[in-house]
């Protein structure tokens, strides 16, 4: 199970979608995770940021990660975002995790309430304790790096499949020199991680929108493919993901545009350009029936 994980080049943060009630939308959802079956995802992330597990209780996102491996556990490596700010409650989802049969967890360090170095290596390894996992490092989101130096000593335990990576490519090359399995956390810089940093692959946001591109840019070595997403890349995090990714599957009709407050759908300039961007690829690229800009007063916003 670990070979099969560490050969997974594309896994997909999947978009979790939503009813007008509010509720999670499971009909849509598996629609979403037969597109990235049929486009060749090996993987995939429940419940992740793009996938707004921080919008969910505990009940919602276990049971997220539970139907998922019902359904798409023989086909799909599932990665289940079960870490925490709060060990207690990290150790609890894992557990729970690892008991539907998800095959690794996803673990982020300690955000807002920040714990010193070796508060995050008692964190860490009390986690890893319990089954596989990745080690997600977003400094722009914890407001705190994970040193290569805590990565260096938490790879001694054979639990650590390796990192999901988002300070860079200098970083992940790093890694991957010291034999630590590491997957690029940057759509836009996933290309030159894979190919040119000997990266693992990419653990991707726009992999939701065009899953068969994703499976092409890891595949091929040329860097004409990655030119072409960049700048759809760019508009999907104009603002913070996962606003972009959210528009874009509602404009394509693959989802019913109804968004979990605090997210709001890009304004009507914005969803323009996506238009207008994602009308330079093949219909048949992108997820979902047709291309509509759609009216603000299209978007469902629920609290």
């Amino acid at each position: 199970m670990k070979a099969d994980l560490l050969a997974a080049s594309l896994i997909t943060a999947i978009k979790t979608p939503y009813c007008s009630d509010g509720s999670i939308d499971l009909a849509t959802y598996d629609f979403l995770l037969q597109e990235q079956i049929k486009h060749g995802a090996e993987g995939i992330v429940v419940g992740g940021t793009t996938g707004e597990g921080h919008l969910m209780h505990w009940e919602e996102h276990l049971m997220l990660i539970a139907h998922t491996v019902h359904y798409f556990g023989d086909r799909l490596k599932v990665i289940g975002n079960t870490g925490s700010n709060n060990t207690r409650e990290a150790l609890k989802a894992t557990e729970y995790g690892f008991a539907s049969g998800m095959h690794a967890s996803l673990q982020i360090n300690p955000y807002y309430g920040k714990t010193s170095p070796t508060g995050l290596q008692e964190h860490f390894q009390r986690v890893l304790e319990l089954g596989p996992a990745i080690i997600y490092n977003v400094p722009s989101r914890t407001g705190q790096d994970l040193p290569l130096e805590l990565i260096r000593e938490l790879a001694k335990d054979t639990n650590l499949l390796g990192v999901k990576e988002c300070a860079g490519n200098d970083r992940i090359a790093a890694y991957e020199k010291e034999g630590i399995a590491c997957w690029s956390g940057n759509d836009d810089q996933a290309w030159e991680a894979r190919h040119r940093c000997g990266g693992h692959g990419v653990i991707s946001v726009t992999a939701n929108v065009v899953p068969g591109l994703m499976r092409r840019l890891m595949d091929e070595p040329d860097s004409t493919l990655a030119d072409r997403l960049e700048p759809l890349m760019n508009w999907l995090f104009v603002h913070p993901n996962p606003i972009g990714v959210n528009t874009a599957l509602a404009m394509t009709g693959a989802t019913k545009p109804v968004f979990r407050l605090p997210y709001v759908p890009l304004d009507t300039e914005l969803r323009q350009t996506g238009m207008d961007l994602l009308r330079q690829f093949d219909s048949g690229d992108w997820v979902g029936p047709s291309l509509e800009l759609l009216r603000d007063e299209d978007f469902q916003l629920v609290a």
